[in-house]
Parts: C-alpha cells; structure tokens; sequence
C-alpha cells in the first residue's frame, strides 16, 4: 500500500511538472524575454500550478515581471466595482433597487426614474457610452464625476432599463460615484477600507494621477510594423469604476480565494439576484462585474476580460473545484494566449468547465 502511494505520488509530481513545462513554452513562444510580456497563474484545488511572468514590466528600467508586477486591470476591475457596491447593500446604505435619481436629482426625469442599481450591474441600463460623448479635442483624463456630467447632458436611453444587454463602462463609472455618495467617503478609501485591507491584498491600489504604484507595469502595444511601442494612458484611463485597479498575480489570487470562500459575500447567491441572461446566446448571464454561466449541475464559472491601450487580461474563476486561471499581459489586444492556455488546460482535464465564453461573447458584439 505505502508503495502503491509512492508511485501515486511520484506521478502527481511528474505530472505537475508536465504542466507547468508545457505552459512554460506557450509563454516563452508568445512574449520575448526581452519585450513587454505576461503573468500567469494556474490553481485547482487548493495546489498553485503555475504562476510565472515573462517579458518586461518595463522596458526603460527592464525591469522584469513577476508574480508581484501589478498591471492595469482594465475592465477586470468591475468586479471590485461591483463588491463595493454589494457591500453596500449589505449595510443597508443602498437597494440593487434604487434609482438614478436618489443619487442624482439632476438627471432627466424620465431616464433616471427607470434605471436602477440592478440595471447598471448587468449592462442592461441602455445608457449612453460615455466615450461617444468625449469631445475630440479632448486631453485632459477625464474622471468618473465628469461622465456623469456628461450623461446628465442627455434626456433619452439606447433602449428601455432591463429590456436588454450592452455592455457599458458608464454604468460602473456612475457607480463608482454611487459609492461616494452613499458611503460618505471617496471610493479610493471605500475600496481600501472594505476590500483590500480586509483580504491582505497590500499591493493593490487604484490609479490616482501623482500618486505612485508600487512594482508597476507600463502599458505598451504594436503598431502596424508589429513593433513595440509605448501605450500606457489615455483619456479614459482615470475613471476608477470600470477600470482603475492596479494589481499582480499575488494579490489577485487573495481576491480568487475571497470569491470562492465567500469571505465578503456569497457570489453565487448575490448572482441568483442580480443576473441578465445575455441575448442570443444559450446559457451566459451578466451580473456584479462577471460573465457567468451555470452548467447542469448548477456549477458556477466566472468569466471577464479587460481590454485598454496597454494592456490585456483575462479571469477566469470555477469556485465548485477553486479552479483559476489569471492571466495578465502590459500589451494591447493580446488575449490570444490566454486561449492558447486555456486550450491546453482543457486536454490535460485540469479545466473542467464546459462553457466557451470566448464564442458566448462574441454574441454580444
């Protein structure tokens, strides 16, 4: 018996080591040690596969990454958006069912009567992109006050509130301000106080223009020589609700595990409230900064990509078996390796789920 454990064992470690080899040469094939690259981070069952970076967090200082780089988030950061705003909830200090107007008088009557919290947490608001509404000459960042400032402007919706999904960096940006108004503090503090000081999550913090982040990934992309060039900022990189936190493989995965063992709320049962099933396609909803499905066996997965000038990333989270994997890179339009991870994942049996949210958001384009 204590031999036929051994032999178990020595195949585990083996097999582990497989793993991570193969992932090893998926990212030594996409990203140059010598460019800008990528972080990864594999963990099932409580037991950490593989958590590596490769490339440079920056290439003036070349400085490499790490499990410890803290990269943009993009819009991976609705999902912290979106705890805020469920911790609220859970101190009575809001209702999902609160409308515009309680937090903004000034808004068209009309509008702001029927758009709810609920609504901005699943993309289902019909209210307008505040990128469409940015004037050309534009070149100071804008902050989340100012989209508000801008949405106020308009008296009509693209369609009636919950009738249908869009996806909208404006819901969370007002959001964000919701966070402030009904908590009595800015957000930087609200989510500091609530969610990363409560978690360990040290590293982590939101970009605030002179302030300093600590182990920082500069954001970089290619042109149309495919070469590498410098892309960290833009006018929209200062709203903090749909995409301002900062944060590396380290901190992220203390965020996976509060997730899967509700340490701030049960996501699973905050889900089953707020959820939109997403038009056209068979089984994906949207709800709480999440892509999600439910497979037969009433298995949760969790799904999001952040997408900004400089930087790509994508999440996913399986609570039922801790599965995660985490994947962040400082170059633009660049989740194809993700795929390529996931892929490879997915014929060694460690990703079990059975849904592809690749195809399940191409449906919402």
């Amino acid at each position: 018996m204590v031999k036929f454990l051994l032999l178990i064992f020595i195949y585990s470690q083996s097999y582990g080591q497989s793993i991570a080899k193969q992932l090893d040469s998926v990212m030594q094939k996409n990203f140059p040690a010598n460019q800008p690259g990528a972080a990864l981070l594999v963990a099932k069952n409580g037991k950490l596969l593989y958590q590596k970076g490769i490339g440079l967090a920056n290439v003036n200082t070349r400085e490499k990454i790490s499990a410890a780089t803290n990269f943009r988030m993009a819009s991976v950061s609705k999902q912290f958006t979106a705890m805020c705003i469920m911790l609220l909830e859970q101190q009575h200090k809001i209702s999902y069912d609160d409308n515009l107007l309680k937090f903004f008088p000034n808004w068209n009557k009309t509008v702001g009567a029927n758009i709810k919290i609920k609504h901005l947490l699943t993309h289902s608001s019909g209210i307008w992109d505040y990128e469409a509404l940015i004037a050309e000459n534009q070149s100071k960042q804008i902050s989340d006050a100012d989209v508000v400032n801008l949405l106020l402007k308009k008296d009509a919706a693209y369609f009636i509130a919950g009738s249908a999904f869009q996806y909208s960096n404006s819901g969370f940006c007002v959001l964000e301000q919701i966070v402030e108004k009904a908590s009595g503090l800015r957000y930087v503090q609200f989510i500091e106080q609530h969610i990363f000081k409560p978690l360990s999550m040290t590293n982590t913090s939101i970009f605030e223009e002179g302030k300093t982040i600590p182990n920082r990934a500069m954001g970089f992309a290619k042109n149309e020589k495919n070469e590498i060039i410098p892309s960290d900022q833009s006018v929209t990189s200062a709203t903090k609700g749909d995409g301002c936190v900062y944060t590396s493989l380290n901190d992220y995965l203390k965020w996976t595990a509060a997730l899967i063992n509700n340490s701030l709320v049960n996501i699973s049962t905050q889900l089953k409230r707020i959820n939109h099933a997403i038009e056209g396609t068979t089984k994906a909803n949207y709800g709480l900064g999440w892509f999600n499905a439910v497979d037969a066996n009433n298995e949760l997965a969790l799904y999001h990509t952040g997408s900004t000038c400089g930087f790509s990333n994508v999440v996913k989270i399986i609570p039922k078996n801790k599965f995660t994997i985490v994947f962040f890179s400082n170059i633009a339009d660049n989740h194809k390796t993700f795929y390529e991870v996931e892929a490879l994942l997915k014929q060694n049996n460690i990703d079990e789920s059975e849904f592809d949210f690749r195809k399940m958001l191409e449906l919402t384009r």
